[in-house]
Protein backbone atom coordinates (compact mmCIF):
# COMPACT_ATOMS: atom_id res chain seq x y z
CA UNK A 1 0.00 0.00 0.00
CA UNK A 2 1.81 3.44 -1.11
CA UNK A 3 1.45 5.89 1.24
CA UNK A 4 2.18 9.97 1.04
CA UNK A 5 3.24 12.59 3.28
CA UNK A 6 0.92 15.95 2.87
CA UNK A 7 1.04 18.60 5.31
CA UNK A 8 2.71 16.38 8.05
CA UNK A 9 0.21 13.49 7.60
CA UNK A 10 0.44 10.18 5.90
CA UNK A 11 -2.21 9.84 3.11
CA UNK A 12 -2.82 6.24 2.09
CA UNK A 13 -3.01 6.97 -2.20
CA UNK A 14 -5.61 4.34 -2.54
CA UNK A 15 -8.30 6.32 -0.75
CA UNK A 16 -7.18 9.73 -2.65
CA UNK A 17 -8.03 8.05 -5.70
CA UNK A 18 -11.52 6.66 -4.33
CA UNK A 19 -12.50 10.36 -3.34
CA UNK A 20 -11.74 11.49 -6.82
CA UNK A 21 -13.58 8.73 -8.53
CA UNK A 22 -16.39 9.50 -6.16
CA UNK A 23 -16.36 12.81 -6.97
CA UNK A 24 -16.28 12.08 -10.70
CA UNK A 25 -19.10 10.47 -10.70
CA UNK A 26 -21.14 12.82 -8.66
CA UNK A 27 -20.22 15.81 -10.98
CA UNK A 28 -21.38 13.15 -14.34
CA UNK A 29 -24.25 12.45 -12.56
CA UNK A 30 -25.64 15.37 -10.93
CA UNK A 31 -24.67 17.92 -13.24
CA UNK A 32 -26.69 16.86 -16.22
CA UNK A 33 -29.70 16.46 -13.82
CA UNK A 34 -28.91 19.81 -12.70
CA UNK A 35 -28.69 21.46 -15.93
CA UNK A 36 -32.07 19.49 -17.10
CA UNK A 37 -34.21 21.17 -13.64
CA UNK A 38 -32.50 24.71 -15.21
CA UNK A 39 -33.40 24.28 -18.57
CA UNK A 40 -36.94 22.65 -18.13
CA UNK A 41 -38.84 26.66 -18.26
CA UNK A 42 -37.76 27.28 -21.29
CA UNK A 43 -37.74 24.65 -23.28
CA UNK A 44 -41.38 23.35 -21.86
CA UNK A 45 -41.93 27.41 -23.61
CA UNK A 46 -40.57 26.24 -27.25
CA UNK A 47 -42.78 22.63 -26.86
CA UNK A 48 -46.00 24.72 -26.06
CA UNK A 49 -48.07 26.12 -29.24
CA UNK A 50 -51.27 28.34 -28.44
CA UNK A 51 -53.21 29.09 -31.31
CA UNK A 52 -55.78 31.22 -31.17
CA UNK A 53 -59.83 31.48 -32.57
CA UNK A 54 -58.50 33.10 -35.78
CA UNK A 55 -55.16 31.32 -36.32
CA UNK A 56 -54.59 27.95 -37.74
CA UNK A 57 -51.32 26.08 -37.14
CA UNK A 58 -49.58 24.46 -39.96
CA UNK A 59 -46.81 21.62 -38.51
CA UNK A 60 -43.86 20.49 -40.23
CA UNK A 61 -42.26 17.12 -39.59
CA UNK A 62 -38.60 16.98 -40.89
CA UNK A 63 -39.95 19.42 -43.60
CA UNK A 64 -42.66 17.22 -44.37
CA UNK A 65 -46.08 18.75 -43.79
CA UNK A 66 -48.29 16.67 -40.71
CA UNK A 67 -51.75 16.34 -40.98
CA UNK A 68 -54.29 19.36 -41.17
CA UNK A 69 -54.22 22.92 -40.29
CA UNK A 70 -54.65 22.93 -35.93
CA UNK A 71 -56.44 25.40 -33.72
CA UNK A 72 -57.11 27.32 -32.17
CA UNK A 73 -55.91 25.69 -28.96
CA UNK A 74 -52.40 24.52 -27.16
CA UNK A 75 -50.31 22.00 -28.50
CA UNK A 76 -47.44 20.59 -27.81
CA UNK A 77 -44.43 20.14 -30.45
CA UNK A 78 -40.64 18.80 -30.26
CA UNK A 79 -38.79 21.16 -31.54
CA UNK A 80 -35.88 19.12 -32.85
CA UNK A 81 -38.27 17.41 -35.40
CA UNK A 82 -41.28 20.05 -35.92
CA UNK A 83 -41.32 23.31 -37.30
CA UNK A 84 -44.83 25.21 -36.59
CA UNK A 85 -46.40 27.41 -39.50
CA UNK A 86 -49.20 30.32 -38.01
CA UNK A 87 -51.56 31.82 -40.69
CA UNK A 88 -54.04 34.42 -39.65
CA UNK A 89 -57.39 33.72 -41.10
CA UNK A 90 -59.41 36.78 -40.75
CA UNK A 91 -60.53 39.15 -43.79
CA UNK A 92 -57.48 41.52 -44.95
CA UNK A 93 -57.76 44.25 -47.22
CA UNK A 94 -55.55 46.06 -49.56
CA UNK A 95 -55.39 49.34 -52.28
CA UNK A 96 -54.24 48.27 -55.31
CA UNK A 97 -52.04 51.20 -56.82
CA UNK A 98 -53.41 53.45 -59.47
CA UNK A 99 -52.91 51.76 -62.88
CA UNK A 100 -52.50 53.54 -66.11
CA UNK A 101 -54.54 52.18 -68.28
CA UNK A 102 -55.32 52.45 -72.06
CA UNK A 103 -59.09 52.24 -72.81
CA UNK A 104 -60.56 50.63 -75.58
CA UNK A 105 -61.45 53.85 -77.02
CA UNK A 106 -57.75 55.38 -77.04
CA UNK A 107 -57.98 57.38 -73.78
CA UNK A 108 -55.06 56.83 -70.94
CA UNK A 109 -57.23 56.50 -67.60
CA UNK A 110 -55.75 55.88 -63.85
CA UNK A 111 -57.73 53.84 -62.29
CA UNK A 112 -57.35 52.18 -58.19
CA UNK A 113 -59.30 49.62 -56.75
CA UNK A 114 -59.68 47.63 -52.91
CA UNK A 115 -59.19 44.26 -52.30
CA UNK A 116 -61.18 42.22 -49.50
CA UNK A 117 -60.19 38.50 -49.00
CA UNK A 118 -58.76 35.66 -46.33
CA UNK A 119 -56.85 32.61 -46.18
CA UNK A 120 -59.30 29.87 -46.73
CA UNK A 121 -57.25 26.33 -46.61
CA UNK A 122 -53.30 27.43 -44.63
CA UNK A 123 -51.89 24.46 -45.78
CA UNK A 124 -52.23 25.56 -49.60
CA UNK A 125 -51.62 29.13 -48.45
CA UNK A 126 -47.61 27.94 -47.12
CA UNK A 127 -47.11 24.96 -49.56
CA UNK A 128 -47.93 26.37 -52.87
CA UNK A 129 -46.76 30.35 -52.67
CA UNK A 130 -44.05 31.51 -50.64
CA UNK A 131 -45.75 35.05 -50.30
CA UNK A 132 -49.57 35.00 -50.55
CA UNK A 133 -50.44 38.45 -49.54
CA UNK A 134 -47.87 39.95 -52.28
CA UNK A 135 -48.76 37.37 -55.24
CA UNK A 136 -52.75 38.26 -54.38
CA UNK A 137 -51.73 42.19 -54.87
CA UNK A 138 -50.33 41.28 -58.46
CA UNK A 139 -52.97 38.99 -59.29
CA UNK A 140 -55.24 42.08 -58.72
CA UNK A 141 -52.68 44.19 -60.81
CA UNK A 142 -52.65 42.09 -63.47
CA UNK A 143 -56.26 41.30 -63.19
CA UNK A 144 -57.41 45.26 -63.25
CA UNK A 145 -55.29 46.14 -66.18
CA UNK A 146 -56.48 42.84 -68.19
CA UNK A 147 -60.41 43.49 -67.63
CA UNK A 148 -60.57 47.44 -67.98
CA UNK A 149 -58.19 47.05 -70.84
CA UNK A 150 -61.15 45.60 -73.02
CA UNK A 151 -63.90 48.37 -72.11
CA UNK A 152 -64.25 51.77 -73.30
CA UNK A 153 -64.41 55.20 -70.98
CA UNK A 154 -67.59 55.06 -71.35
CA UNK A 155 -68.52 51.65 -70.11
CA UNK A 156 -65.86 52.07 -67.37
CA UNK A 157 -67.51 55.09 -66.02
CA UNK A 158 -71.40 53.55 -66.21
CA UNK A 159 -71.07 50.20 -65.00
CA UNK A 160 -68.78 49.49 -62.58
CA UNK A 161 -70.36 47.00 -60.57
CA UNK A 162 -70.23 45.03 -62.98
CA UNK A 163 -66.74 45.42 -64.10
CA UNK A 164 -66.22 44.90 -60.02
CA UNK A 165 -68.05 41.44 -59.84
CA UNK A 166 -66.05 40.17 -62.78
CA UNK A 167 -62.93 41.18 -61.92
CA UNK A 168 -64.02 39.45 -58.01
CA UNK A 169 -65.02 36.07 -60.50
CA UNK A 170 -61.63 36.19 -62.16
CA UNK A 171 -59.29 37.10 -59.21
CA UNK A 172 -60.76 34.60 -57.23
CA UNK A 173 -60.67 31.75 -59.56
CA UNK A 174 -56.71 32.67 -60.13
CA UNK A 175 -56.21 32.53 -56.24
CA UNK A 176 -57.90 29.35 -55.02
CA UNK A 177 -55.01 26.98 -55.61
CA UNK A 178 -53.12 29.44 -53.19
CA UNK A 179 -56.10 28.81 -50.81
CA UNK A 180 -57.22 32.30 -50.82
CA UNK A 181 -60.90 33.52 -51.06
CA UNK A 182 -61.55 37.29 -52.48
CA UNK A 183 -64.80 38.30 -50.84
CA UNK A 184 -64.81 41.47 -52.41
CA UNK A 185 -63.71 43.76 -55.10
CA UNK A 186 -64.60 47.93 -55.26
CA UNK A 187 -63.25 50.13 -57.93
CA UNK A 188 -62.42 53.54 -56.37
CA UNK A 189 -61.55 56.42 -58.38
CA UNK A 190 -61.19 56.57 -62.25
CA UNK A 191 -58.72 59.63 -62.69
CA UNK A 192 -59.19 61.56 -66.37
CA UNK A 193 -56.47 63.53 -67.89
CA UNK A 194 -57.49 67.15 -67.34
CA UNK A 195 -58.13 68.01 -71.31
CA UNK A 196 -60.60 65.21 -71.23
CA UNK A 197 -62.46 66.48 -68.13
CA UNK A 198 -62.79 70.18 -69.73
CA UNK A 199 -64.07 68.68 -72.98
CA UNK A 200 -66.68 66.02 -71.05
CA UNK A 201 -67.49 69.10 -69.11
CA UNK A 202 -68.09 71.00 -72.10
CA UNK A 203 -70.46 68.26 -73.77
CA UNK A 204 -72.55 68.29 -70.59
CA UNK A 205 -72.57 71.76 -70.40
CA UNK A 206 -74.34 71.31 -73.79
CA UNK A 207 -76.24 68.40 -73.53
CA UNK A 208 -77.99 70.12 -70.57
CA UNK A 209 -78.85 73.10 -72.48
CA UNK A 210 -80.14 71.44 -75.56
CA UNK A 211 -82.37 69.41 -73.31
CA UNK A 212 -83.23 72.48 -71.88
CA UNK A 213 -84.40 73.64 -74.81
CA UNK A 214 -86.12 70.97 -75.37
CA UNK A 215 -88.20 70.65 -72.46
CA UNK A 216 -88.89 74.63 -73.20
CA UNK A 217 -89.88 74.07 -76.31
CA UNK A 218 -92.56 71.43 -75.31
CA UNK A 219 -93.69 73.46 -72.65
CA UNK A 220 -94.80 76.00 -74.85
CA UNK A 221 -96.33 73.38 -77.32
CA UNK A 222 -98.72 71.67 -74.34
CA UNK A 223 -99.27 75.99 -73.39
CA UNK A 224 -100.54 76.67 -76.97
CA UNK A 225 -102.73 73.21 -76.86
CA UNK A 226 -104.59 73.82 -73.51
CA UNK A 227 -104.97 77.37 -74.92
CA UNK A 228 -106.71 76.60 -77.97
CA UNK A 229 -108.76 74.22 -76.01
CA UNK A 230 -109.87 77.18 -73.52
CA UNK A 231 -110.55 79.59 -76.19
CA UNK A 232 -112.76 77.05 -77.81
CA UNK A 233 -114.82 76.09 -74.65
CA UNK A 234 -115.23 80.06 -73.93
CA UNK A 235 -115.90 80.60 -77.28
CA UNK A 236 -119.31 77.91 -77.26
CA UNK A 237 -120.11 79.28 -73.92
CA UNK A 238 -120.05 83.13 -73.71
CA UNK A 239 -120.82 82.99 -69.85
CA UNK A 240 -117.38 81.75 -69.19
CA UNK A 241 -115.71 85.04 -70.52
CA UNK A 242 -117.43 87.34 -68.11
CA UNK A 243 -116.04 84.96 -65.59
CA UNK A 244 -113.02 85.36 -66.75
CA UNK A 245 -113.16 88.93 -66.65
CA UNK A 246 -114.03 88.86 -63.10
CA UNK A 247 -111.84 86.46 -61.97
CA UNK A 248 -108.73 88.63 -63.85
CA UNK A 249 -110.26 91.46 -62.11
CA UNK A 250 -110.52 90.14 -58.59
CA UNK A 251 -106.28 89.28 -59.01
CA UNK A 252 -105.30 93.06 -59.87
CA UNK A 253 -107.26 94.35 -56.85
CA UNK A 254 -105.42 92.03 -54.82
CA UNK A 255 -102.25 93.78 -55.68
CA UNK A 256 -100.92 97.20 -54.88
CA UNK A 257 -100.90 98.81 -58.14
CA UNK A 258 -101.61 102.71 -58.45
CA UNK A 259 -102.90 102.50 -61.79
CA UNK A 260 -105.88 99.83 -62.50
CA UNK A 261 -106.79 99.10 -65.82
CA UNK A 262 -110.20 97.51 -66.50
CA UNK A 263 -110.85 95.85 -69.57
CA UNK A 264 -114.42 96.92 -71.35
CA UNK A 265 -116.29 93.84 -72.18
CA UNK A 266 -117.08 94.06 -76.05
CA UNK A 267 -120.69 92.82 -76.12
CA UNK A 268 -121.79 96.09 -74.20
CA UNK A 269 -120.41 98.30 -76.88
CA UNK A 270 -121.43 95.90 -79.41
CA UNK A 271 -124.95 97.23 -80.03
CA UNK A 272 -123.01 100.72 -80.65
CA UNK A 273 -120.25 99.59 -82.65
CA UNK A 274 -123.11 97.86 -84.92
CA UNK A 275 -125.04 101.66 -85.61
Amino acid sequence: MAEEQRDGRVVDSETVEEVSMYGNEFICCFLPLLLSILAWPPLLFTCVKVVSEYERAVFFQLGRLVGKAKGPGVYFVNPCLHEVRVIDMRTKTFDVPPQEILTLDSVTVAIDAVVYYRVKNAMLAISNVENVDGATLLQAQTTLRNILASKSLTAILSEREELSNAMLAILDRETDPWGIAVERVEIKNVKLPRQLQRSMAAEAEATRGARAKVISADGEKNAAVQLKKAAEIMDSAPNTIQLRLMQTLNTISAQKNETIIIPLPVDLIQQYLNK
